[in-house]
Formats: structure tokens, sequence, C-alpha cells
């Protein structure tokens, strides 16, 4: 539950028919309910405007209001991305890209390099942070529970390892691990019926920047 803020496409039932609208708009607080459609769909229950709708379903799956993330054409970013369930981190990658470009940083000044883990990408990013040349710097990876205690070990050594860079670095570094149960959780969060953990890692990327 939450205020909601929708950009992109949104498509309202309401008496008559559906709308739809293009521009960043704030619908108030939602609930989410089940899924419909291989969309997300929402209940408005206040702070509507312009639309008698009850139920919203999600079309695209942005959920920020880019009116508030700063301008990136002035800044750097480095990315580190883990090779380990690659399908996954590539899609986190395209988003992170593809939103980080959206909002005005050049390709030039977005540097990625990989890694062949979610363990290494303590060490990419800190590498990464010692170039202060970057404004923000990214990781990607995803981690999914198998049948040993390694999916435990794995996620809190890099949750440790990247919470001291932000503790001891005057350079962000901004999480974008996923840890899920099994494949399709990731899926879901990679560009699926959930949105894309690098979309959100972008926007986290370019705030912190201009902190």
């Amino acid at each position: 539950n939450g205020v909601l803020y929708l950009e992109a496409k949104w498509t309202c039932n309401f008496a008559g028919g559906y709308g739809t609208a293009e521009e960043p708009f704030l619908i108030g607080t939602a609930t989410h309910l089940d899924k419909i459609d291989d969309t997300t769909a929402y209940q408005i229950n206040n702070g509507q405007k312009g639309t008698q709708g009850k139920y919203y379903k999600q079309t695209e799956n942005i959920s920020y209001n880019s009116a508030k993330v700063p301008d990136a054409s002035n800044m750097i970013f480095g990315i580190v991305v883990a090779e380990w369930n690659h399908e996954i981190t590539e899609a986190l990658l395209e988003g992170c890209v593809s939103t980080l470009e959206k909002h005005g940083a050049l390709p030039e000044n977005i540097h990625v390099k990989t890694v062949p883990g979610s363990f290494e990408l303590i060490y990419g990013a800190r590498q990464m942070t010692l170039n202060d040349g970057y404004d923000a710097v990214i990781i990607l990876g995803s981690v999914i529970r198998g049948e040993t205690p390694h999916f435990d070990y794995i996620c809190q050594g890099v949750t440790e390892g990247i919470a001291r860079l932000n503790a001891t670095n005057n350079i962000p570094v901004i999480y974008g691990l996923l840890t899920t149960n099994d494949l399709q959780q990731a899926k879901d969060r990679a560009g699926g019926r959930l949105g894309n953990k690098g979309d959100e890692c972008a926007v986290v990327a370019i705030k912190m920047a201009k902190f």
C-alpha cells in the first residue's frame, strides 16, 4: 500500500469503458490486487483525478514520478554486473542503462564491467569507487535459492560488503542484487510483471549522485 505514481501508459476502467493517459499521473493511494491479464492491478482508494475508475491496470512497469528525478546529463555511472544467472542480469542491465539514458545520461558516461558471480560484485564495486570520476556505482546480480545454505551466505556477504562500501566511501554504491526463491520470481523482477529492478537502481543512482 502507498501513494502510487505511474508513468507511461495506464488503463483505468470506469463507467462506460476504459481510459488511457501517457503522462506522469498521481492516482492516489493504491492497494495491490491480483495479476490481471499479465498486468499489475490496483484498486484506487482515493486521490483520483479525472476519472471515475475503480481498477487500474498497469501496462508498463514504471512506478515512480520521473518529474522528481534529477537531470543525469552531466553524471558518470559505473555498473558492475554479475555473469551468473546471465538471463536475469542482462535484463537488469538493459533496464538500468535504458533508464539512465532516459534521464539524460550519455551512453559514453555509462561504464559497464562484468564479474563472474554475485560475491565478486563487492570487489568490482570497490575498484570503481577508487575512480573518482564516477558519480555513482550500481551493482546488478541475481541469486536464486538452492538446496544448500550457499544462498544465505552469498546474500549476506554481498549485502554486508556493499553496506560497508557505502559507509566508508564518498561515492554511493546502489544495491541491485535480486535474491529470490526461484527463477520465475527473478524473471518477474527483471522486466516481468513486477517491473525491473534495474530501472529502480538507475533512478536511485541518479538521486544519490545528486544528494
